[in-house]
């Protein structure tokens, strides 16, 4: 049985040229880069070089650039490393649970959390974001909101975001995480306005386990680890030079590639989206409209009916069709999604959520095979 992965906003497979880098890191001398001997410098150089080149494919300087093991601890680093003490943070309410949870443990902590509303297609309100961040006190100390959603798709107003925060007198840093964005869309870090931002390299055809944040030039943030000085002292530990090698390569690659596969991915989804719906024409698409500018190409959230989405992706998988109800990371929870409650879904149908995500390897055999089986398989 050929199986079709729509699930790429879970992960991506390594793309060949990242992989052959990877190998060939590896099949070089065993080293520490902190080491002073010429394996040791040798393996600085590599990492040296990938945070070059990260950089320049980011558009910022190599020293705002830290690696680190994946989205998940750029976002835990920002956030918990990087609200001064004594303010609040601001979020939005369909954040990922890598920004939710810190939220959380900070609010124990006694750091207040003010919660950003979003509408009916997952969008925030930029009034919405500055009104927040002026509430009361304490000041708010740092505003995190994503580019662009892993469930729906998506997509963030953040320059606009980012020039009100600008005016504010006490502006409070501002932080994004960018996963899901980077090879999909343009990522203009110096026109958002962002202080701070989190990226992972399985998301776009690189080794999973290993990540980036983008810290802007002068922003304080205070390590989760100790223990070294890698990093900046930042992420304490040796770094995996073979790993973040290949990440480097990845991004690169996305960054080059990325208007032609937003092109081909919008094409994608749009066909998917239209078998979908006239296989089930009550079907219900969620997010922004399928052609619009602020939905993540690629990315369908679809409720179709009378069927429960993590109940669904079992059957879905028997037949060869592998796909997401929601996060991934979330999968195995019996919990609704908390994006789709957001936007104002009741609890049945939040539970009813089925993502479907597009990546470099899907082809049109792929969407018309996938169509295929939900329809066989739900009708």
């Amino acid at each position: 049985m050929r199986r079709v992965h729509l699930d790429h906003n879970a992960t991506t497979p390594m793309r060949p040229e990242v992989r052959a880098r990877l190998e060939e890191v590896l099949d070089g001398p065993a080293a520490n880069p902190s080491s002073l001997h010429a394996s040791g410098r040798l393996a600085r150089l590599l990492v040296d070089e990938a945070r070059e080149r990260t950089a320049a494919a980011l558009g910022v300087h190599e020293d705002e650039i830290v690696f680190t093991s994946g989205g998940t601890e750029s976002n835990n680093l920002a956030l918990l490393g990087g609200l001064p003490p004594g303010t609040a943070l601001v979020t939005s309410a369909v954040e990922h649970s890598s920004v939710l949870e810190p939220a959380r443990h900070l609010e124990r902590l006694g750091a207040p959390w003010r919660r950003v509303p979003v509408d009916a297609s997952g969008s925030v309100d930029p009034a919405a974001v500055l009104e927040r961040a002026r509430e009361g006190s304490p000041r708010a100390g740092l505003v995190s909101l994503m580019a662009a959603n892993n469930e729906v798709g998506t997509v963030q107003p953040l320059a606009e975001v980012g020039e009100l925060l600008a005016a504010l007198d006490e502006r409070p840093l501002f932080h994004s995480d960018a996963v899901q964005a980077l090879g999909r869309l343009e990522v203009p870090l110096r026109s958002w306005g962002v202080d701070l931002a989190s990226f992972s390299a399985h998301k776009l055809g690189g080794p999973q386990g290993v990540g980036v944040l983008f810290r802007r030039a002068g922003v304080e943030v205070r390590p989760l680890l100790l223990g070294g000085g890698q990093e900046g002292g930042l992420r304490p530990g040796t770094e995996d030079v073979a790993a973040i090698v290949a990440a480097s390569h990845a991004i690169e690659l996305a960054v080059r590639d990325r208007a032609a596969f937003s092109s081909r991915a919008a094409e994608l989804g749009r066909g998917l989206w239209e078998g979908l719906q006239a296989a089930f024409p009550e079907a219900r698409l969620l997010g922004p409209p399928i052609d619009a500018s602020a939905r993540l190409p690629g990315t369908l959230s679809v409720l179709l009916p009378h069927v429960e989405g993590k109940v669904l992706v079992t059957r879905l998988d028997l037949e060869g069709l592998e796909v997401s109800a929601g996060s991934a990371c979330a999968s195995g929870s019996l919990e609704p999604s908390h994006v789709l409650i957001a936007m104002g879904l009741d609890e049945e149908r939040a539970r009813a959520g089925l993502r479907l995500s597009i990546g470099r390897e899907t082809t049109w055999t792929d969407v018309a095979q996938a169509v295929e089986i939900v329809r066989r398989t739900c009708g």
